[in-house]
């Protein structure tokens, strides 16, 4: 509890770790409250209000059946922030588990593992995501489970070499010379000591996450409608582009401030966490 404090004060005096922190609580807050902070019922039709510019009664303006985009954009953030968040915890901890054996065991098995890995990586991640959705079907369950799978040989690489570095030191030694298993070595004495670099760049990642699942709710690969998910609603607004920018305008911006959010948090815990920055 105590490094978690220190953590953050030391996250609060850098200026993008700062802003950064504030500005994913509050997307954070947002995402879990945002139907009830929603001023009007995101699915209401105002055909007297089509294409509406921002007014007092719509702040952000209306769509082209009249629906307040204020309140589209509030419930869509919890289909679009805590699913960009739940793809990145699916493809850390997955590629973190392949890195951590795939390092710790080592000979030919590390070398099977990693010659996979590259093969992998070798496919852009966002076309990976789409071979995985044309076998699994579309929707926001499969989308998220793509991103997973997509991030996790990224991920699987930085543990890996975190895992070699660290398995060669005098406690992980010591814990062998005990006779400790080696579930026990992994979990006990290795996990802990690598889950800096992982945590910040999990906290990137979050920003990738979150453009693929619009990219892919744009292709119609995603949310599927009525939903309220930010690249859905660019992809619908795309015939009306025309008539009134707002549509397209506000969710964009939506996803921008996130991508922007995630990426200060993290460079903000790259400086806080990097033990040379510490000295």
């Amino acid at each position: 509890m105590q490094a978690t404090l220190k953590t953050l004060r030391a996250l609060m005096r850098s200026p993008q770790g700062a802003v950064g922190t504030i500005l994913v609580t509050l997307l954070l807050f947002i995402s879990v409250f945002g139907p009830m902070l929603a001023p009007q019922d995101p699915e209401s039709f105002n055909f007297g209000s089509r294409f509406s510019e921002p007014t007092s009664q719509f702040l952000f303006g209306t769509d082209w059946f009249g629906r307040d985009l204020l309140s589209r954009v509030l419930v869509g953030a919890r289909s679009t922030v805590l699913l960009a968040i739940l793809a990145t915890i699916i493809g850390t901890a997955s590629g973190a588990l392949i890195g951590i054996f795939s390092g710790f065991v080592g000979g030919w098995i590390d070398e099977v593992i990693m010659r996979t890995i590259d093969a992998v990586m070798a496919i852009p991640g966002l076309l990976l995501a789409l071979m995985i959705l044309t076998v699994l079907g579309s929707s926001s369950l499969n989308a998220v489970i793509a991103i997973g799978i997509a991030f996790a040989p990224g991920m699987s690489r930085i543990a890996r070499s975190t895992t070699l570095s660290v398995r060669e030191l005098d406690y992980v030694s010591a814990a062998r010379a005990r006779g400790e298993s080696s579930l026990w070595i992994i979990f006990a004495e290795i996990l802990p000591n690598m889950v800096a670099p992982v945590i910040v760049e999990a906290t990137i990642r979050v920003a990738f996450a979150i453009m693929t699942l619009a990219t892919l709710s744009f292709l119609g690969l995603g949310a599927q409608p009525p939903s309220s998910e930010w690249g859905l609603m660019i992809a619908e607004a795309r015939e009306h582009m025309f008539r009134s920018p707002w549509p397209i305008l506000v969710p964009g911006v939506a996803i921008a401030l996130v991508a922007i959010a995630f990426n200060l948090l993290g460079d903000g815990l790259r400086d806080v966490l990097n033990p040379h920055a510490q000295e």
